[in-house]
């Protein structure tokens, strides 16, 4: 034990997490880009100097990042110690982006801030914001045909783009000289560095107020404590060994799916991971660095048991095997715009179809786990001014023992969601003709999944180009334990009476539009948890009424026998039902 006691304890864990959570907000509440001010694609944490091990991240942060910045500082300490980068001073803030130093894509920025305790250095601040342009191929950075990493934008390494409190002009010149709408950048800049400012305040008061000793000493129990946690999940999964793959509908350059092979052994308390069996590197921008590998099963193990505190400790009894030789483990110069925001939840997806087997009442079936990215980049002659518009959307989650799944829900890999299509259209020339429930997207089960959306955006004015980098078009969200899969996403691009649709479904780039020209996007849904046809009869018919399955899918996907007047036949529907099951 610490000797902290345990009231103190929990205050100062409280604490260091209501220092990210202040962040967070005052990230989002300052940033000019509605990805970040609006959908809240960004997170904040502390991190251990040395090490880089997570010390606590706010519950308001994408859990995508828990990793992926724990990474990144530690690749920012071995490279400071090593004499590549600068060494840091009071007042110092670290910018850098590149994804095989502990990043995710590029658009994902990391700022990084030493923090001081009466003159020492003690630990890292750190915040990542997904900046909706870094130049490259397309706007929005999100290239679905990129062939290496150049492609994809701006690579930063780590550089002081701070000085002693002082912004060096010369590094910022350049950052705007390789990006779309570079005037718009400053803003969130100014952003991500005052909200590193709002915890360096807020974390100096905790230290003031507990004292330096205290506080080093509960970090320690507060780590201790999430690592024992974790082992007591764990015990609930018997020993043995599990199998699960999934798939990535395609790299975007050819046209193939790649698979993500995951054989998980529970032994002596702990959880092993081996992706061995995986695709190995792909041509494509679906190749996976390894912080963003190893993420993803953090933040699945995350979903299955939300109450253990983020930090570094809960990752402790989780091993995973680096999956070298294969796409998730990226290497310089392969092309990774789709890593985060895709291949990232087919990771997770793969962690919890092998879950369900050993833990079934505890794991959903599979959510749709995409991030719908699409990007749309332009002129608008009204304003004058060039944009990228960039946006993600929601999704079915997988249904579960207790119940259906969320309909419209963030994506596996955080908390960010799609910004109110008002102010989409109030920052961009365009007009949303539709964004609605996908009625039928759920995945047949005893409980369902819930159902992705539907929209269709308009280009009012001016020309642009589309890019999409999106998954689950070949394959929809796999249902479980006797459940459906979920329905898949579709990408139709309106154009002078013709519909387009992208050869690789749910992956293109550089679509030119015109004004009148629409896109339209259906999101999956979420995979079926159990046997359809222990569905209850009352919630079969609830379903019907409120329109969100026709007769034909009752029918078809949960043998549902319709009367003449329209309505679901009860006697014969429970009938032909128990048949089926005798029979099956």
């Amino acid at each position: 034990m610490s000797g902290v006691d345990p009231l103190t304890l929990a205050v100062i864990q409280a604490g260091l997490q209501q220092v990210c959570n202040e962040m967070d907000i005052a990230f989002s509440r300052s940033a000019f880009s509605p990805v970040i001010a609006e959908a809240d694609d960004r997170s904040s944490g502390i991190y251990a100097l040395e090490t880089g091990d997570l010390i606590s991240q706010g519950e308001l942060g994408l859990p995508v990042f828990v990793g992926t910045m724990q990474y990144s500082a530690r690749e920012l300490s071995r490279r400071i110690a090593d004499g590549v980068t600068a060494a840091p001073e009071p007042g110092d803030l670290y910018i850098v982006n590149d994804p095989y130093l502990g990043g995710t894509h590029l658009m994902d920025v990391r700022f990084a801030k030493p923090f001081y305790y009466k003159g020492e250095l003690f630990c890292w601040l750190q915040n990542t914001g997904h900046w909706p342009d870094v130049g490259g191929m397309v706007p929005g950075g999100f290239s679905a045909k990129a062939t290496e990493v150049e492609q994809e934008g701006l690579r930063l390494p780590p550089v002081k783009l701070f000085k002693r409190g002082e912004m060096d002009r010369e590094i910022y010149q350049i950052i705007c000289s390789n990006i779309r709408i570079a005037d718009q950048r400053i803003g969130d800049i100014r952003a991500q560095a005052s909200a590193l400012a709002v915890g360096e305040t807020r974390l100096t008061e905790l230290f003031d107020r507990y004292g330096l000793a205290t506080v080093t000493a509960a970090i320690a129990e507060i780590r201790a404590r999430a690592a024992q946690l974790m082992r007591t999940y764990l015990e609930s999964i018997a020993d043995g060994v599990y199998h699960s793959e999934a798939f990535v509908d395609s790299d975007g350059v050819v046209n193939e799916p790649l698979r993500i092979a995951l054989r998980m052994t529970k032994a002596d308390g702990q959880l092993h991971f081996d992706f061995a069996g995986s695709s190995p590197p792909c041509r494509g921008p679906m190749n996976s660095v390894v912080s963003t590998t190893y993420s993803s099963v953090y933040l699945a193990m995350r979903h299955v048991f939300p109450d253990i505190p983020l930090n570094a400790g809960a990752f402790e009894p989780l091993v995973i095997e680096r999956p070298e030789g294969t796409f998730l483990d990226a290497r310089y110069p392969r092309p990774v715009s789709g890593c985060a925001a895709e291949v990232s939840q087919r990771i997770a997806e793969a962690v919890f179809l092998a879950l369900v087997q050993a833990i079934p009442t505890k794991v959903t079936a599979a959510p749709a786990g995409t991030s719908g990215n699409f990007a749309l980049g332009g002129y608008d002659p009204e304003r004058g001014r060039g944009y990228v518009m960039y946006q993600l959307s929601g999704g079915g989650y997988g249904g579960n023992a207790d119940q259906d799944g969320l309909t419209n829900g963030c994506s596996t890999i955080g908390i960010s969601k799609m910004p109110p299509v008002e102010v989409m259209e109030q920052y961009y020339p365009v007009l949303f003709r539709r964004f609605a429930l996908r009625e039928g997207s759920g995945g047949a089960g005893e409980h369902r999944g819930g159902f992705g959306v539907h929209y269709e955006v308009e280009l009012l004015r001016g020309e642009a180009t589309a890019s999409f980098v999106m998954d689950h078009g070949r394959f929809g969200p796999p249902g479980v334990l006797g459940g459906e899969e979920g329905g898949r996403n579709e990408v139709h691009v309106h154009r002078e009476g013709t519909v387009f649709i992208p050869e690789h479904l749910s992956k293109d780039q550089g679509i030119p539009l015109q004004a009148g020209d629409r896109v339209e996007v259906k999101t999956p849904g979420g995979g079926g948890y159990g046997d359809p046809l222990r569905r209850e009869f009352g919630l079969i018919e609830r379903d019907f009424r409120r329109g969100y399955y026709t007769a034909e899918e009752l029918q078809s996907l949960f043998s549902v026998v319709m009367g003449p007047d329209g309505e679901v036949d009860a006697l014969s529907t429970d009938r032909l039902r128990g048949g089926l099951r005798q029979a099956g």
